[in-house]
């Protein structure tokens, strides 16, 4: 169960980093609705950065996850066997060689980060 609980953290952690762009580069389109002023919210775009930034260097650097290593323990190695943890496990593994994890994670910091840019973070108010 536990494992489980890991391992559905995991893929919000993951659907943040991917969404959270989107929904930036949306709002960015959209933004003279008042509905999207938070894009800008500067503890969501640097927690957003940070998050991505960090699994882009775990992956430069050749690290495991540190979530996918506590699930693995959690699991004893074993693969997950109940549904949740199942069907989570379908949409966040691929099995593709490494490189393509690290190009990908590194073009997402990098995209993230050029978006920071062209669309920066305020303050409310500013």
């Amino acid at each position: 169960m536990l494992a489980d609980l890991l391992l559905v953290l995991h893929f919000a952690v993951a659907a943040f980093i991917v969404l959270g762009l989107i929904l930036v580069w949306i709002g960015a389109a959209l933004e003279t609705r008042a509905r999207w002023a938070w894009i800008r919210n500067p503890w969501f775009r640097y927690l957003h950065l940070a998050a991505i930034a960090f699994v882009a260097a775990e992956a430069v650097l050749g690290y495991a996850c540190p979530l996918t290593l506590w699930e693995d323990l959690l699991r004893g190695g074993v693969r997950p066997e109940s549904f949740v943890g199942r069907w989570v496990y379908r949409l966040l593994y691929y099995n593709a060689p490494e490189w393509v994890f690290t190009t990908l994670y590194a073009a997402w910091a990098a995209a993230t980060l050029i978006t920071l840019r062209f669309v920066p973070a305020r303050q409310r108010g500013d």
